[in-house]
């Protein structure tokens, strides 16, 4: 099998400081795939600007709007929006549904298919959500981010790709900076398919967020020269989900 990494950017849309950094870690730097929030108020003007790059859908179950208009008012606040809280109490025909539609939005604010699905706050480590993303996923032909074995292994039970391996975290100080970069380079496992889940960004503009300044670590690490000498010399290029083709 043969080796490939996938440096993937979380939370495309979910603020314009955010969309602008991962755009320019896109551009200018070694990180090779992005995935969408389609319903926020910049989602929008995100994904006019993507069009072209690898991107996928960061089904959002947490907050915001629902997309699909049949979402039942038990799972919504007292605003219309979802309760993320709840999220592991959602029918699997609910999730099915609720995907299918930030599906088609974000490929019709995209104008170009979609490369995989993931899930904002991996809320498909529920079950019952996990079920629902696959059936969509099955259905589009899709791959989806796992984030540890038994994800992995359940996806593919449900016949739907996946990756072998995958690296990544936000937490109180910066995941990625230059030095986990290159640890995480060395530890690559010598075949299979790898995602680092990452989180670059500027400064948020407008939202509220913990994952912040570390952003702009990351963005950093990801853009200088060093990060794509290292992975020259490993003998590496950065790819997205096509890599895995369809389920």
């Amino acid at each position: 099998m043969p080796r490939a990494l996938i440096l993937n950017a979380d939370d495309l849309g979910y603020d314009p400081g955010i969309t602008r950094g991962i755009l320019q870690a896109l551009r200018e730097g070694v990180v090779s795939s992005s995935t969408l929030l389609v319903n926020t108020p910049w989602s929008e003007e995100a994904a006019r600007q993507a069009r072209g790059l690898a991107i996928g859908l960061h089904l959002n179950l947490d907050r915001g709007p629902p997309v699909g208009p049949d979402f039942p008012l038990e799972f919504r606040s007292v605003d219309g929006g979802f309760i993320g809280a709840r999220v592991d109490a959602l029918p699997a025909d609910v999730v099915e549904a609720e995907a299918f539609a930030q599906l088609g939005r974000a490929e019709r604010m995209l104008g170009q298919a979609v490369t995989h699905l993931d899930v904002h706050k991996h809320l498909h480590r529920h079950p019952r959500v996990l079920e629902g993303l696959a059936r969509v996923a099955r259905r589009a032909g899709l791959p989806v981010r796992s984030i540890d074995a038994d994800m992995r292994e359940a996806l593919r039970v449900l016949g739907v790709a996946t990756n072998d391996h995958f690296v990544g975290e936000s937490g109180e100080a910066a995941y990625w900076t230059p030095e986990r970069f290159a640890a995480a380079l060395t530890a690559l496992p010598s075949e299979g398919i790898t995602e680092w889940m990452c989180h670059p960004g500027h400064l948020p503009e407008v939202v509220t967020s913990r994952y912040a300044a570390q952003r702009e670590v990351e963005l950093a690490t990801f853009l200088h020269p060093r990060s794509r000498e290292a992975l020259d010399r490993a003998g590496l290029r950065t790819t997205d989900f096509r890599v895995l083709g369809t389920s």
